[in-house]
């Protein structure tokens, strides 16, 4: 019988004690003890308690000289954190541990929560893409957010600039979970800092990594495992043909989620990742009706939700900003002005003069219609 079979015949029961729960954090923070390592010594030694004492001898046993388990302090310290940040501890096989993760085999045997965790038992749709997204892919972003939202999905993203931005701004009404590379207490980038606040007012932020831990490059693989596998589907609006949400793909085809993109113009290297998902055989996304299609019909037959107000626009960005924020958000795809003012949520008075100075400067160039698009 394979381990993975194993597993299955002998699922993970939950602590259920303080004592119990101390322990699990303890075992899952020693060194050289990830998601796997954790179940298997779970599964051989009965408890966690049992595995931490013999922990030490098994490094021995390995060849590793000096091996300590995580030391009792550093666990005291993550609880305390976790109160003050008043995040709560979802573990795998308990009640309120998302049922859309106990199918995987690396699923993270503990997350920090700070927020409503019942959101996670409602139907899920994952949305990522580029952080330096167009203004295009902004839209496209918040209109397929807020239409799933009207259809009864939770949205699901990684809190990053750009898409995941655009896609939980436009769910916060309906749901939103934002699964954070970092500490569930810290908030990267900083210029979401209100928006994760409200995230976790109305919805759901979580996190596998330990309470105040910064967000390292290593950390994100990770966390795109956790946004894929929490979610029936996983939707990428742009991405460069070598990005992280390339990984959040590839691991929702691992899992057995479909896989979506929404198509973007060839010259545009932000629109190459989706381009290529969708020849690979990707669902191509025009709207939340194809999304809801592309699902499995026990999937897609959902309560829809009484209409909601548009989401509020955003504040202007300053005079000093427009040109980056401009030059962002255009690509070789030409959009309306009007449409590009209201994206930005500047005044057709602030945005114009620095049209003509990127006009001038050949940095964009008018199309026919009163359309803009950047210089090829």
């Amino acid at each position: 019988m394979t381990e993975e079979q194993l597993s299955s015949n002998h699922p993970t029961l939950p602590p259920t004690t303080e004592e119990d729960r101390f322990s699990w954090l303890r075992l899952l923070r020693s060194r050289k003890v990830g998601p796997t390592t954790f179940r298997r010594l779970l599964r051989e030694h009965g408890s966690a308690q049992n595995a931490l004492a013999a922990l030490p001898e098994m490094a021995r046993a390995a060849g590793i000289k000096g091996y300590e388990i995580c030391p009792s302090g550093v666990i005291e310290a993550e609880l305390k954190a976790a109160k003050a940040a008043n995040a709560q501890l979802l573990c795998l096989g308990s009640a309120d541990f998302p049922d859309a993760l106990n199918d995987l085999s690396d699923a993270p045997p503990m997350l920090w929560a700070i927020g409503d965790p019942s959101i996670l038992h409602k139907p899920t749709m994952a949305m990522v893409g580029a952080r330096n997204c167009s203004s295009l892919g902004a839209r496209m972003a918040r209109g397929l957010a807020t239409d799933l939202g009207k259809q009864g999905y939770v949205v699901v993203s990684g809190l990053a600039r750009g898409i995941d931005t655009s896609a939980h701004l436009a769910a916060l009404d309906t749901g939103t979970v934002a699964v954070m590379a970092g500490g569930v207490d810290v908030i990267y980038p900083a210029e979401n800092t209100d928006l994760a606040r409200d995230i976790a007012h109305s919805g759901l932020r979580l996190s596998e990594q330990p309470m105040g831990v910064t967000p390292q490059a290593r950390h994100f693989p990770r966390r795109n495992r956790i946004i894929s596998g929490l979610a029936q589907a996983v939707v990428v609006v742009e991405a460069a043909a070598k990005s992280g949400s390339l990984i959040t793909a590839r691991d929702a085809l691992d899992q057995g989620r479909e896989v979506l993109a929404v198509p973007g113009h060839p010259f545009d290297a932000r629109a190459a990742g989706c381009n290529l998902l969708i020849r690979d055989g990707a669902t191509l996304v025009r709207s939340a009706e194809d999304v809801i299609e592309a699902l499995p019909q026990q999937q897609a037959d959902l309560f829809k939700a009484p209409a909601l107000p548009d989401v509020a626009p955003q504040p202007a960005p300053s005079s000093a900003e427009l040109h980056r924020e401009i030059l962002a958000r255009l690509g070789p795809s030409p959009i309306a002005e009007d449409q590009l003012i209201r994206d930005i949520a500047a005044t057709a008075g602030e945005i114009g003069p620095v049209l003509v100075d990127l006009e001038l400067d050949g940095h964009i160039q008018r199309q026919p219609g009163g359309l803009l698009s950047l210089t090829a």
